[in-house]
């Protein structure tokens, strides 16, 4: 059996000499965003908080209009284990819930699992069945139907599940964690849990072959109505986005571009977002520059704590 170093290894050097090719499939005609990008960093010291206003606050700050559209949450259900912090909160599921149709947006939840192949199985563990409404709304990503979307990387084509592909609002509700492979997971790779495991199997080694660097640019540059509210109230340090330790650092992060807000993240983590690759090659399609960033909220400094890194990850430190 592969060890968990021997995979990072082996996957680290794909990614890398992949990634290298795989940033010229960004389509040409997307050029840098002019102007700065809004990020929202709020507060928050736990989950019993009311949480849906401080969502409610966040997509404020972003000036976002849902109202009459259709939402879909996409959170971060990978594995389930009481004593640690994997998946997004169920907290702070519904309490996105509540704050989009309380806008006036008709909201589903959707999700992937890329370890599980029962997606309601690991949501009733996760608490996420015992959501008002949630049997009514939830869609199994892995078994949706799917449509064909040209070009994704080398690939001619990559097949997505019609309910993300029809929302007008994909919300990326990611976990702020470290990844033992790209060094951190936030709202873009949390778009991993798009690609129907139905068409791709499991653990999705399709996106690991393609490069885990050029799959998430690729999927967020399909993606691009997008949302991103990132639970940082407990997260994950060490060994993530699975084996690590839960982490606190007391802050729900949002914006409309993923990019920015994955930066703003890591820069919240301890870690320089220009030298995560995946950030770094998507850089036509968001900003990362902390100049660029119009910061809203709390700043960076009043909520930043350094996540630790397996020592693989350790050159990403600011």
């Amino acid at each position: 059996m592969t060890s968990n170093s021997s995979r990072r290894e082996f996957w680290g050097l794909a990614a890398t000499g992949i990634a290298a090719a795989g940033c010229t499939f960004v389509k040409k005609a997307e050029l840098p965003k002019q102007g700065k990008s809004v990020v929202a960093v709020v507060k928050a010291a736990s989950y019993s908080e009311d949480l849906t206003q401080k969502i409610l606050q966040g997509i404020r700050e972003c000036g976002l209009d849902v109202k009459g559209k259709t939402v879909l949450l996409k959170p971060n259900l990978v594995e389930f284990d009481k004593d640690t912090a994997i998946n997004t909160e169920v907290a702070v599921v519904a309490a996105a819930w509540g704050a989009f149709q309380s806008l006036g947006a008709t909201v589903l939840i959707g999700e992937g699992p890329g370890h599980r192949r029962d997606a309601f199985g690991i949501a009733e563990e996760a608490g996420y069945r015992g959501l008002s409404k949630f049997e009514a709304s939830f869609v199994d990503l892995n078994r949706d139907d799917v449509t064909s979307v040209a070009k994704f990387a080398e690939h001619k084509e990559i097949y997505l599940p019609n309910t993300a592909l029809g929302a007008d609002l994909v919300v990326s509700l990611a976990k702020m964690k470290t990844h033992h492979w790209a060094g951190a997971t936030l709202s873009m790779k949390n778009f991993f849990g798009l690609v129907p495991g139905s068409v791709y199997g499991w653990p999705k080694n399709f996106l690991h072959h393609t490069g885990i660097p050029v799959s998430i640019i690729e999927l967020n540059r399909i993606f691009r109505k997008t949302f991103a509210i990132v639970d940082g109230i407990v997260g994950m340090e060490g060994n993530g986005p699975i084996q690590g330790t839960p982490k606190k650092a007391g802050v729900l992060v949002m914006g409309t571009d993923n990019i920015a807000v994955d930066a703003t993240c890591c820069r919240i983590m301890g870690i320089d977002p220009l030298k995560v690759e995946y950030i770094l090659g998507a850089k036509s399609l968001g900003i990362a520059e902390e100049s660029r960033i119009e910061q809203r909220g709390e700043t960076i400094a009043s909520v930043q704590t350094n996540f630790e890194l397996i020592k693989e990850f350790a050159h990403l430190r600011i």
